[in-house]
């Protein structure tokens, strides 16, 4: 198939990098990957932990921000930063940066609680007279947009900038976002991301739900009980394909809201069916024509449920399909990006990664399922990104030999 007929024009992933539980840069996770080894560990994040696993970033605390961008510094902008300095993605963007200019390059990224680690830091630290001390001061990480603000001051961009926070979706829906701008002709590229990093509110709120499990998540397991809590960060450059044309492909993607409710999907997944249906259709793809989906797969009861159905409705066995948060956890806001990037490496290294805590599988999982890695040619590969309120979303990715 040439890229000509694709019925949506596609875009070159130029360069794409992520920091998780795994590690830092895509060597890192390729091997945890290939070992079948996850990056779960016992909590131990805040003054009173809760009594569950978590995807926590190693490092975090001994990595401050360069001293130009000191005036940002808090949890989740030294996160974003990590993640920026992996698989030379630095230098990638300073080259489109001299290519395009800095007015024509977009920033958009995704995140579900930004900078809100470092405001709960200031209300724990309020003076005697109610006051927030003086170095925390700073109105620019208490803000929503901390984390585009930082990234565009770090990498010198003055395109569009950007900030989608639409729950587990947010840091997906950013590549349709960046298709549209650079179609539309506001950028000629875009870098396109997220990070969400640990924080209080996320870990008791999520517990609040009863959705927090007391071990180590067992995405579409028969006995899962519960998500396990990550974080990560991670980027990608997205350009026209005469800019990379050895590069994968963005060749599809679909979007939706169903509002069925607050925290439980769709009983019948309509939101899911439709973005899965709006992205195939964007890439002029049949289901059998998908090699690999990286799926939602939270280990709560009901997404996976909803998700393994789709599953089986819409694919046929010889499409594999994994979650692969038992590696990561759900890293919320950042979730989009990082199995977007697990998904390219699936496609680059044509492994199919194993469900990892599927021990004892959902019966209602079909045969769709990998539960072990499997070595095979990821030609199209899918990530699913179900969001709290129906926000949804579906990434299709293509390899160049595919789209050649």
């Amino acid at each position: 198939m040439s890229a000509s007929r694709f019925p949506f024009a596609p875009l070159a992933i130029s360069a794409y990098t992520a920091t998780s539980a795994l590690g830092r840069g895509l060597e890192a996770h390729l091997e945890h990957l290939h070992r079948a080894q996850g990056g779960l560990r016992p909590n131990d994040f805040s003054e009173a932990p809760l009594p569950c696993w978590i995807g926590r970033v190693a490092g975090i605390e001994q990595a401050p921000l360069p001293e130009a961008l000191a005036g940002w510094d808090c949890r989740n902008n030294r996160l974003a930063w990590l993640g920026l300095s992996q698989d030379g993605f630095l230098e990638q963007v300073a080259a489109a940066r001299e290519r395009y200019g800095a007015e024509r390059v977009a920033l958009i990224l995704g995140t579900s609680t930004s900078s809100i680690h470092a405001t709960e830091t200031a209300y724990r630290r309020l003076v005697a007279d109610g006051r927030v001390p003086d170095e925390l001061q700073r109105p620019e990480i208490h803000a929503p947009h901390s984390l585009v603000a930082f990234v565009a001051d770090a990498l010198r961009l003055r395109g569009p900038a950007l900030t989608v926070s639409t729950a587990c979706s947010s840091s997906a829906k950013v590549f349709a976002s960046a298709e549209r701008m650079i179609r539309l002709g506001l950028a000629d590229a875009a870098v396109v991301g997220g990070a969400d990093s640990l924080c209080d509110s996320v870990l008791f709120g999520f517990n609040a739900l009863e959705l927090v499990s007391r071990q180590p998540c067992r995405p579409f397991g028969a006995a899962r009980d519960g998500i396990s809590i990550g974080e990560a960060a991670g980027f990608a450059l997205l350009e026209r394909t005469e800019a990379a044309p050895q590069a994968p492909r963005l060749c599809g993607y679909g979007e939706s809201s169903d509002a069925h409710h607050m925290s439980t999907p769709h009983p019948e997944g309509l939101g899911a069916s439709m973005a899965l249906a709006s992205a195939l259709q964007r890439a002029g793809l049949e289901p059998a024509q998908v090699d690999y989906v990286n799926l939602h797969g939270t280990a709560s009861l009901k997404n996976d449920e909803v998700e393994a159905s789709l599953v089986t409705r819409l694919f046929p066995a010889s499409t594999r399909v994994s979650s692969t948060k038992g590696y990561t956890g759900h890293t919320l806001g950042a979730a989009g990006i990082l199995e977007a990037a697990i998904t390219l490496l699936s496609m680059q290294h044509d492994l199919i990664p194993g469900n990892l805590g599927g021990d004892a599988p959902d019966p209602d999982c079909g045969p769709q399922f990998a539960w072990r890695n499997e070595r095979r040619q990821v030609d199209v590969a899918l990530s699913n990104s179900f969001g709290f309120g129906g926000s949804n979303a579906c990434l299709a990715f293509a390899s160049a030999r595919f789209a050649a």
